[in-house]
């Protein structure tokens, strides 16, 4: 992961997020100490990003559990069913955060003791796993894709905002082009303005500038016109809200017409997410 830039920090019981509603503008970051500012911070959108998400919802009941004491685990896994369920409403579109919450009550139910303060640290030691796996997950999204593409200098596009301010860390679409960049094979990436609410033109720009990756905005709507004029584009690359039981997915306005676009003309369409996007119990888009 970068250590230049990094939108969720944990140092057990402390949670601070980059508050990304004063992106570009200001770099501040606020501390999340309970399940209330987690729930807050995910329905404001001072966090945001399916795997973000997650994360930051796992995290925030883990530094307020980090401070209390239970007397026995009945009231220890009461306690943290009551307060997912309520992170749950935070943002009821979010496959990932349903998928969290359904490993952490299983975490704790699957606890075999008396010990409220083992079920408590259960709960936070799984969290913490679920910050580490996601990074790992991201780095390992980025690598395979980058292979995919190849190790020709080659110029990509992407949407929306998918990196370190979207996930744990590193990022799922632009993790690919972190990794283009490692490796030396990235002449240049196109990022999108992404409206209507500008997660290209604020975010994914903060990211890249931040990194000192080359990269230039461009219109949504020139995108057609850019494919057709730039052949050094090889791939348009894209995030996933969620993915379907049939491969389709859900994402950002603007990237079906990216899809047909690239298809057009000839240049890889790759959707990077990682598999807690997958939602099995959603046959296809049209039931999302």
């Amino acid at each position: 992961m970068s250590a230049r830039l990094q939108a969720i920090k944990w140092e057990r019981p402390h949670l601070t997020i980059l508050n990304q509603l004063a992106l570009p503008h200001s770099s501040e970051y606020i501390e999340i100490s309970d399940a209330c500012a987690g729930h807050y911070a995910i329905s404001s959108m001072q966090t945001r990003g399916a795997p973000a998400i997650a994360i930051v919802a796992a995290l925030s009941l883990a530094a307020e559990l980090s401070t209390m004491h239970f007397d026995t685990s009945a009231s220890a896994r009461t306690h943290i069913h009551t307060q997912l369920d309520y992170l749950a409403t935070s943002r009821p579109t979010a496959v990932n955060l349903f998928d969290a919450i359904t490993k952490l009550k299983h975490a704790v139910d699957t606890t075999i003791t008396e010990n409220g303060q083992v079920v408590r640290d259960t709960y936070v030691q799984m969290a913490e796993r679920m910050l580490d796996a996601d990074v790992k997950d991201n780095m390992a999204i980025g690598e395979h894709g980058a292979q995919l593409i190849g190790n020709d200098k080659v110029r990509v596009l992407t949407h929306c905002n998918t990196g370190t301010l979207a996930t744990a860390g590193y990022g799922t679409a632009l993790g690919i082009v972190r990794s283009l960049h490692a490796q030396g094979s990235l002449d240049r990436v196109y990022f999108t303005e992404t409206r209507p609410y500008n997660q290209g033109a604020r975010l994914t720009a903060y990211e890249l500038l931040t990194e000192e990756i080359p990269a230039q905005l461009v219109c949504d709507s020139a995108v057609s016109a850019l494919l057709r004029s730039d052949p050094m584009i090889r791939a348009i690359i894209v995030g996933a809200d969620r993915v379907a039981a049939n491969g389709d997915t859900a994402n950002k306005i603007g990237t079906y017409q990216l899809a047909i676009t690239a298809r057009y003309h000839g240049c890889q369409f790759i959707v990077a997410a990682p598999t807690t996007s997958v939602d099995l119990h959603t046959k296809s888009g049209a039931d999302i």
